[in-house]
This record gives C-alpha cells, sequence and structure tokens, in this order.
C-alpha cells in the first residue's frame, strides 16, 4: 500500500493542482475585469478632469484664434487705409498753417487798432465832444471881410494884377493877397 497511498496521493495532489488550474482559468477573466474595473474607477475622476481642461483649452484657444483673425483684418484695413491717414495728415497741417495765419492777421489788426489809439490827435479828439449850434451861413460875411482886406492891402490887388506884379511894385512890408480865401 505503500504504494497504493502514494499513488493516490499523487494522484489527489495532481486532481487539486488541475482543479485549481481549471478554476484560475475559468476566473482569470473576471479578476482581470476586476483589475479593470478598479483602475478606471481610481483613473476616471482625474480623466474627466484633463477632458474638462482640454476642452476649456480649446475654447480658449479657439477664441484666440478668432480674435487674431480680426486683428489681421484690422491691420490690413489699417495698411489699406494709408493714403487717408495720409491726406488726414495734410488737412491737419493745412489746417494748423491756416490758424497760424488767421493768427497773424488779428495780431497785425490788433497792434493797428492799439498804434491808432496811441495817436495824440485820435486820443486828444476823442475826449472833445462839439455840440455846434445851427450857425447862420457865413458866406456873405466872408465876403465883405476878403473885400475889406483887399482894400486894406493896396489899390494894386483891387485891379486885377497878379501876385508877381503886386509883389513888384509894392513894398516888401506890405499884405499879400492869399489865394485860398473863399471866393
Amino acid at each position: 500500500m505503500s504504494r497504493g497511498g502514494e499513488l493516490v496521493f499523487k494522484t489527489k495532489k495532481t486532481s487539486e493542482k488541475i482543479s485549481e488550474n481549471i478554476h484560475i482559468f475559468a476566473n482569470d477573466p473576471s479578476l482581470a475585469f476586476f483589475w479593470v474595473q478598479e483602475h478606471v474607477r481610481k483613473v476616471s475622476p482625474a480623466i474627466l478632469e484633463k477632458r474638462d481642461e482640454v476642452f476649456q483649452l480649446q475654447n480658449n484657444l479657439q477664441g484666440h484664434c478668432y480674435d487674431m483673425e480680426y486683428g489681421i483684418q484690422a491691420l490690413r484695413t489699417i495698411e489699406k487705409s494709408a493714403s487717408i491717414f495720409d491726406s488726414v495728415q495734410e488737412m491737419i497741417k493745412a489746417s494748423i498753417f491756416l490758424k497760424q495765419q488767421l493768427k497773424y492777421e488779428e495780431n497785425r489788426k490788433k497792434i493797428k487798432k492799439e498804434s491808432t489809439k496811441s495817436s495824440v490827435y485820435k486820443r486828444f479828439s476823442a475826449h472833445l465832444a462839439l455840440d455846434l449850434p445851427d450857425l447862420p451861413d457865413f458866406g456873405g460875411v466872408m465876403r465883405e471881410t476878403s473885400q475889406r482886406m483887399e482894400n486894406m492891402i493896396g489899390p494894386g490887388a483891387a485891379t486885377g494884377r497878379t501876385e508877381a506884379q503886386t509883389t513888384q511894385s509894392s513894398n516888401p512890408g506890405e499884405l499879400q493877397r492869399s489865394y485860398t480865401t473863399l471866393h
């Protein structure tokens, strides 16, 4: 029996090993799925956070791309409007020049106005206020006075001699008729 007992022992041991291997082969896929499930359970929150972060970055990147395209369009528009900016610059230069001319003219008028104000005659005449009454016609009185003066000057003046003739024949002390008197 020793041989039989040994055979039974070896048969039992072999059958246990075969049974264990069959059990492992039968349950190995479920064990593998368990470990996969455990791994997914532990990693899935971190993966979801990374997924949300990637979506956020994608949205931000898309927004920056739109901003960059808008900026490029704006720069192209500015490049096209260089001629407009040149004309605006020319208009500004012209307006500055015209403003300087106006300022110069205002200063000239101001200086001219001040110079006319500073004139002694103008200042003096500005203070005079004459209210002349209505005077009668002095034409007749002036003619009469001029005739008296002619008589006082001498007989040569009344006869119609010229001034040169009168000056030659009369004394240097005599008065001469002025051609500026009113007649």
